[in-house]
């Protein structure tokens, strides 16, 4: 079968996107991903073809230049400030020039990055069936939970449920100027949807987390599409990191990261400097990304090592603590490598992974706009010598090894497709006009 996959053109969604790509392609299906011309890069590096729209509005390049801005904000900016200033855009070309792309290719299905906001309305109007991926964590919009744009605690009250509908409509108003430029191509694509119902345009085949269900709140309502599957991680696929190997003392590691996308926060950095290096006995790696300098953090102590880039999972793989933005895919690799961590929430997910880094007991998170050196070191000083961290995430270890998370999307896309039936025996395709039925 001819899939087409459609990812944001950031590394923290293509790396998962590209290996669910990989795993689809092992499983003899031919597969092609489309996106913004910064993506081709990665797409090229993870062994699989790749065609580009917006070439004009976004050449390459542009995504770095994009997100520089993005990379100082905290909290609720990073959210208003991408969701009202960026997305808009990039749906409106996505929804001009992707439907063409799909009918020169023939591509017969469609694997969406949610977050790619809207996109699921141009397979809509051809009849192509389509499923959605959560390569970040998942938002619940029933209040059973808080979204996890913020980063509450978990609590079972009608109070706490009540707090978190209000969020879920603060979230819904912020999200105003994507769906507008939505609507407006909707209506001239003659698709008749109800825009008050939450999630509409949602695939009804298949909507699927790389969050395990172990490292969700529990009682989140979910729709019968809705499944949970693992990290999607192998181990390949990735591009090369050069990394001062030979600089490593053999003492325990602390590496700590924020991410790709809100790492422009230089105290940030100074912070987690100078706390680490209060730790003796430990040696940190640090990767501050290319929004910054290294120049920038000031003095660095001797045995530290400072990069722009780092091979994550290698060094995960020696590291005692992760210290990290609670990005779903620094989590999750470390979880899977049963590192405890210590996280400093930006924005987007990140709250609420931060609470439910704490509620499964596999670390501590500060929220960026109250984190100091005394309440870092403190954080970093509990983790290290509370054996009860790592003995969480090594439970997590276990649970994420037993889950395969990518033979299980794989298995829901091939059932989804109509591909397979619950026994594995190959039946045929899905059908066109079925999911353009069933969506509207």
């Amino acid at each position: 079968m001819k899939i087409g996959f459609l990812s944001m053109p950031l590394t923290g969604h293509l790396h998962p996107m590209t290996a669910l790509g990989r795993k689809m392609q092992a499983r003899g299906h031919e597969v092609t991903f489309f996106g913004l011309p910064d993506a081709a890069r990665v797409v090229h590096s993870a062994g699989l073809d790749f065609i580009p729209f917006g070439e004009e509005e976004y050449p390459v390049g542009t995504t770095p230049a994009m997100y520089a801005h993005l990379s100082t904000l905290k909290g609720e900016d990073v959210v208003r400030y991408s969701f009202q200033e960026m997305h808009p855009k990039r749906a409106r070309i996505t929804l001009e020039q992707l439907p063409e792309k799909l009918v020169h290719t023939g591509v017969e299905a469609l694997v969406l990055d949610t977050i790619h906001f809207f996109a699921e309305l141009v397979p809509m109007s051809m009849g192509i069936p389509y499923a959605h991926i959560w390569n970040v964590l998942h938002i619940d919009s029933s209040g059973a939970t808080p979204p996890c744009l913020f980063g509450w605690d978990y609590e079972d009250t009608p109070v706490a449920r009540a707090r978190n509908m209000e969020a879920v409509k603060k979230m819904s108003s912020v999200f105003q100027p994507i769906q507008q430029v939505a609507r407006s191509w909707a209506e001239n694509n003659g698709l008749q949807i109800d825009w008050n119902t939450p999630n509409a345009t949602t695939s009804k085949l298949a909507v699927i987390t790389q969050t395990p269900k172990e490292f969700d709140f529990p009682g989140i309502p979910q729709a019968p599409a809705f499944h949970y599957a693992g990290p999607f991680h192998d181990h390949d696929g990735r591009e090369t990191v050069v990394f001062p190997w030979e600089r490593l003392t053999g003492e325990p590691l602390i590496y700590a990261s924020m991410g790709t996308l809100v790492n422009g926060l230089i105290d940030v950095f100074r912070t987690i400097m100078k706390a680490a290096a209060a730790i003796q006995g430990r040696q940190l790696v640090l990767s501050i990304g290319r929004n910054i300098q290294i120049n920038d953090i000031g003095p660095i102590p001797a045995s530290a090592i400072v990069v722009s880039n780092a091979p994550q999972i290698e060094l995960l793989k020696r590291a005692e603590l992760c210290i990290t933005h609670a990005g779903i895919n620094t989590t999750l690799e470390s979880l899977a490598l049963g590192v405890p961590v210590v996280a400093i929430p930006v924005g987007f997910d990140q709250p609420g992974i931060g609470a439910r880094i704490v509620y499964h007991g596999v670390g501590k998170s500060i929220p960026v706009a109250s984190m100091n050196k005394e309440g870092l070191s403190g954080a970093i000083r509990e983790v290290l010598g509370n054996p009860s961290y790592r003995d969480a995430a090594r439970r997590f270890q276990r649970t994420i090894a037993q889950t395969h998370g990518l033979d299980r999307a794989a298995d829901v896309l091939e059932r989804a497709f109509q591909l397979v039936d619950e026994s594995g025996v190959v039946v045929g395709e899905a059908s066109n006009s079925w999911s353009r039925k069933s969506n509207n």
